[in-house]
């Protein structure tokens, strides 16, 4: 799941990723919202507030919701630089250390918010809860071939609207089961997403910050498996 790439991997590998990672996603931003009031995942959403607030001639408020953004960015970004090297040098485990790097900032904000929740500025940890977010989606994006997308509900909305209409006009029995497969993949995607905010939520209030603790346990555990050669092949 985190070793083959692009057109060597099967509907059924990308399908068990998306569903963990987006489950994760709905769990941190939800967390996140909670907490502090902001997503972490959703960037139409932040682009939007940035768009009113500065009509309304809010700047600061539009500075922070377009950190945000540039955080998410900034995780896709050192997320394929780190992915490209790994590659270049052999390394078959890239992937998996790429969702570990993403499970440490998790894990680290879980600790500090939970340990000096007094000194907590949470503007500054959603932004870190977006980059964990944007190194989460370049690699799913990189490893899958950009079939797997697992914080872009709109897009993932907008593609089983298509997806749809394919299927109403597909000719044959080969071509309904390729749209058939992807359907099938985003709207996994987007459920995993929506339960994962549900598991989220309580979480949260049956632990607060150690949430993301727990999140971050639930990426070491699979990246793990991917590190330590327990899985051979996918």
């Amino acid at each position: 799941m985190l070793i083959h790439e692009g057109d060597t991997r099967t509907p059924a590998v990308d399908l068990l990723l998306a569903t963990i990672l987006a489950f994760v996603a709905g769990g941190i931003n939800s967390v996140g919202f909670l907490a502090y009031g902001y997503f972490s995942a959703n960037m139409t959403g932040n682009v939007s507030l940035v768009s009113e607030l500065l009509s309304d001639w809010k700047l600061r408020a539009a500075a922070a919701f377009f950190t945000i953004v540039l955080m998410f960015i900034t995780g896709a970004f050192l997320a394929s630089l780190f992915i490209q090297m790994g590659k270049r040098h052999r390394l078959k485990t890239v992937y998996a250390l790429t969702l570990g790097f993403e499970g440490a900032i998790l894990m680290l904000v879980g600790i500090y918010v939970s340990a000096l929740p007094d000194t907590v500025n949470g503007f500054t940890i959603v932004s870190l809860l977006a980059l964990s977010m944007g190194i989460q989606n370049a690699a799913s994006t990189r490893i899958s071939g950009a079939r797997v997308r697992t914080t872009h509900v709109s897009g993932l909305a907008t593609d089983i609207g298509v997806g749809l209409a394919l299927l109403w006009g597909a000719k044959g029995d080969v071509q309904r089961e390729e749209i058939a497969t992807r359907l099938r993949l985003h709207a996994a995607t987007i459920l995993a997403f929506a339960v994962g905010g549900v598991v989220g939520a309580l979480m949260y209030t049956s632990f607060q910050g150690l949430a993301f603790c727990l999140l971050a346990a639930l990426l070491f555990a699979l990246c793990a498996i991917y590190s330590s050669g327990i899985v051979a092949a996918d």
